[in-house]
């Protein structure tokens, strides 16, 4: 199976952003052809300006950014798994990932549990609770025989997550940041090494990279495809770019059966 991770430097003009997925989405089907296309987090729009991210947040179904998805997926026949977006529902606005299968449906709808509250050893503040309510479910979806797990961005810090979504059978889990520089160059591989490893499955964090918020702040990129040995088997360079992993099922069994740390788990998740 054949997975590209799209790589995005997306800015506060959602026309923009929406016209440069759609180059990377239909460059890298062209020279990839593969079955799963993943964005990053806020691909549509980011900002760190919370009027701003609120104002362009959509309503589903419906709205510019779902139907340009919905179009993209179908086109292409691919399952597009969408980074995230600001939704909207009723007076609330959720960081959610939206996924879509080869027909255009909408398949799968994840809001993102685990809000990015911090301060960055730079002093640079980061209070997505301000502007975003949390999710509460967990979700997976189908492609074909495959289940594959959500999360998005600081949900990677918090394992038990990853552990429902194992219990629940994922085989691949993606994970679209935006990734803090800062953090990321000391946490992302790390951090996603070990979900790797921990739960088995293929990984695929997917993130923004370069500036944004006119250069006030700065993601870390170096998006990463991680085998369930916890091996890198590609990653992305430093800007504006899609990167192709090919993932081998067989041998995913492989590990799970030499080692079939899911057999002798005796603390489940509730």
């Amino acid at each position: 199976m054949k997975v590209s991770l799209v790589q995005m430097n997306s800015q506060n003009d959602k026309s923009v952003n929406l016209q440069t997925a759609a180059t990377l989405i239909d460059n890298v089907v062209k020279a990839e052809n593969p079955q799963l296309v993943v964005l990053p987090e806020y691909f549509a729009f980011l900002d760190d300006n919370v009027s701003a991210m609120h104002a362009s947040a959509e309503t589903f179904p419906g709205g510019e950014t779902w139907r340009f998805l919905s179009s993209m997926a179908a086109k292409h026949r691919i399952t597009l798994h969408a980074g995230s977006i600001v939704e909207k529902d009723g007076e609330h606005f959720y960081n959610t990932s939206l996924v879509f299968g080869p027909d255009g449906q909408q398949i799968a709808r994840y809001r993102k549990i685990h809000l990015f509250d911090v301060e960055t050893p730079e002093g640079i503040v980061y209070r997505e609770s301000d502007s975003i309510r949390r999710g509460e479910d967990v979700v997976t979806y189908r492609i074909g025989d495959l289940t594959v797990g959500c999360g998005i961005c600081y949900d990677i810090r918090f394992p038990e997550l990853f552990q429902r979504l194992r219990d629940r059978g994922a085989d691949i889990i993606v994970l679209p940041a935006a990734f803090t520089l800062s953090t990321g160059k000391d946490h992302w591989e790390v951090l996603a090494r070990a979900r790797a490893i921990e739960t088995q499955t293929y990984f695929l964090a997917v993130g923004q990279t370069g500036t944004h918020a006119s250069g006030r702040k700065a993601c870390y990129g170096h998006s990463i495809a991680i085998n369930p040995w916890g091996h890198v088997i590609a990653q992305s360079p430093d800007f504006v770019t899609a990167v192709t992993a090919t993932l081998d099922l067989d041998y995913m069994k492989s590990v799970r059966q030499s080692l079939p740390v899911a057999n002798h788990c005796v603390l489940r998740t509730a």
